[in-house]
């Protein structure tokens, strides 16, 4: 295709037109009496003149090459998926539970692809999607939530999840729902507190107690996610000692066998509950020092840092604590950690040793 933007030239070529005929009328007036042939020379110079400015102002044509066909199927592609989803958007507010079915189902898939994320959002799914979580019919309940799920990865849908009220929605699905269907609102739940907003707005609702539940009866990949959850909800510190009058404590404790392969969820979110003084009495009494210590001793890498991390609570919290710590043996591990472990490990056991000898340092005194 071949584009002439040459309308503003145009007009200023007129211009000089103008001022040139002009530059002639004045001249002519100011030299009444020239002769026929100096006029001509005069008339014939401002000719060329003119024709050397016309000939400087001409436009080189823009040449704008036609879209390659693999941009041009791209394009119409897209169109088309949107014009699908949109048409799928419709059908979530359906009567039809056979129709609601097929759409959730298509929009759960297509939620997987990140491009796809953004588009879904913009046609309009996530208020549909989040009402369908009260669905009586099970399948478009579990589909909804996988779907939000997946919708949720995106940090942009996040906002407008909460703002369609999601969070009283999934705690229902937490209640009612498939053992799929809990694990996926557990998991859009842990996803969501990724913002600090959140974590407030969860822990104000009835979600944690809910995920304590989910951490004592759910399946293995339920009480995964219940646990993923309720570590991103623990960094916020009035959402400790609610998880901890729910109960969490024994169900985390029971997470550290590891034959649960979970140990590190456990002690990470045991770790955060420890920086209280009702989460520590809470797992001192659920035998949860000796479990620590065993995962310093024998933990991966990580769980030995956040048990140490744990441990240095509770001994900087008191002497009786340092007394059952001592009393676990927790000193030749500690030694090994204050010189193998990672940064933080090393710091970590370095504090308890020195909690540890200040405290026998204290005992032989009153003993002398």
């Amino acid at each position: 295709m071949v584009s002439y933007t040459d309308l503003a030239d145009q007009k200023a070529a007129e211009d000089v037109n103008q001022q040139l005929d002009s530059s002639s009328e004045a001249n002519q007036d100011h030299n009444p009496e020239s002769t026929p042939s100096t006029q001509q020379k005069e008339q014939q110079k401002r000719s060329n003149h003119k024709a050397r400015l016309h000939q400087a102002m001409k436009l080189t044509p823009i040449i704008i090459s036609a879209p390659s066909k693999a941009a041009q199927d791209e394009a119409a592609a897209m169109t088309g998926l949107e014009t699908r989803v949109c048409g799928l958007v419709e059908n979530l507010k359906s009567t039809s539970f056979e129709i609601v079915r097929e759409a959730t189902s298509e929009l759960r898939m297509l939620a997987k692809d990140l491009d796809n994320q953004i588009l879904i959002a913009s046609c309009g799914a996530i208020s549909p999607l989040v009402d369908l979580l009260h669905s009586s019919d099970l399948k478009c309940q579990e589909n909804a939530v996988t779907a939000i799920l997946n919708l949720s990865i995106s940090n942009n849908n996040k906002v407008n999840i909460v703002k369609a009220d999601a969070i009283e929605a999934l705690n229902h699905v937490l209640k009612t729902g498939t053992s799929e269907a809990r694990e996926n609102a557990a998991a859009t739940l842990y996803s969501l507190s990724v913002f600090e907003e959140n974590k407030i707005m969860i822990g104000n609702s009835e979600a944690i107690g809910l995920l304590v539940e989910l951490l004592e009866n759910g399946t293995a990949r339920g009480k995964k996610d219940a646990a993923t959850a309720l570590f991103y909800l623990s960094t916020n510190t009035e959402n400790r000692v609610k998880m901890v009058r729910s109960g969490a404590v024994k169900h985390l404790i029971d997470l550290m066998d590891p034959a649960t392969g979970m140990v590190d969820r456990a002690i990470v979110v045991l770790a955060n509950l420890a920086s209280n003084a009702e989460g520590r009495k809470a797992i001192a009494e659920a035998g949860g020092i000796s479990h620590l210590v065993e995962a310093i001793e024998l933990g991966s890498p990580r769980g030995k840092e956040n048990a140490a991390a744990a441990l240095v609570h509770f001994c900087s919290d008191s002497n009786r604590y340092c007394r059952r710590v001592l009393e676990e043996g927790a000193v030749p591990p500690l030694v090994i950690l204050s010189k193998s472990g990672t940064a933080r490990a090393k710091e970590k056991a370095n504090r308890l040793l020195q909690h540890l000898r200040n405290l026998q340092a204290a005992y032989n005194a009153r003993k002398g």
